[in-house]
């Protein structure tokens, strides 16, 4: 098992794709938004924070959508396209595996990718660490599972690579928008924030915004993000062919 994991992280940072893309774009935006003085007023309507303050824990939950919709479907089906977990079926080796190396391996990614974005964000831009530390990794392992259990549903729905592209982009653009990256969660219209709580992104978001503020993460997010990781699992395991 860890020998194919190591070589399915090879073949991961071998891509460039995967690291720029659940890495570096994420970095990108948050210094981008460190930047821009828009992003560095104090706001009333967000409680004195600044905006860019309250992005941080957007793009955490973006790290991990961009890992389990982008990244993941299209490797997976690209996998069960060229004939891959097939073949592994009649090796002791087995898909299983594979797919288990494949999560650790966007596990892994998420780690190096969140502990980037704090870090960069304390000391660039002067953003407090989480208060409540224990919280916000609790949501964001949460937060992981759910996201990735909606990234293995997509790729049990897509017949291949290019169509499980296509359609982690159709469920991601929604996901991330609900869960602030375009318009935070607290300026919404009532209507989009209550829809926005039911997302595993609305929660995620929410869940860790109340952390970094020293709270721990309200219960009905937690659970929101556990039905979700139960649910799409579920509806993948069923779902997903391996030819």
């Amino acid at each position: 098992m860890t020998t194919l994991t190591l070589t399915e992280l090879k073949l991961f940072l071998r891509e460039k794709s995967g690291p720029a893309f659940g890495v570096g774009l994420p970095l990108l935006l948050l210094i981008v938004f460190g930047n821009l003085p828009f992003y560095n007023e104090h706001r009333a309507n967000l409680g004195g924070l600044r905006l860019l303050d309250t992005y941080v824990p957007i793009l955490v939950a973006f790290v991990l959508a961009v890992l389990a919709l982008n990244v993941l479907p299209p490797v997976l089906a690209g996998y069960r396209e060229k004939g891959v977990l097939r073949r592994l079926r009649t090796t002791p080796v087995g898909p299983v595996r594979l797919l288990a190396a494949q999560l650790i391996v966007m596990l892994l990614t998420a780690v190096v990718a969140v502990s980037a974005l704090l870090l960069v964000a304390r000391f660039a831009f002067g953003v407090v660490l989480p208060r409540q530390m224990a919280g916000f990794l609790l949501t964001t392992l949460l937060a992981a599972v759910a996201l990735m259990a909606v990234g293995l549903l997509v790729t049990a729905a897509a017949p291949g690579g290019r169509a499980a592209n296509a359609l982690g982009a159709v469920v991601f653009y929604p996901l991330v928008f609900l869960g602030g990256l375009f318009l935070p969660i607290p300026v919404m219209p009532p209507m989009l924030r209550h829809i926005s709580q039911v997302t595993p992104m609305g929660a995620a978001v929410t869940a860790l915004q109340d952390a970094t503020n020293g709270h721990w993460p309200h219960w009905l997010a937690l659970v929101t993000l556990l039905a979700w990781a139960a649910g799409a699992a579920v509806a993948a395991a069923r779902l997903f062919r391996w030819e």
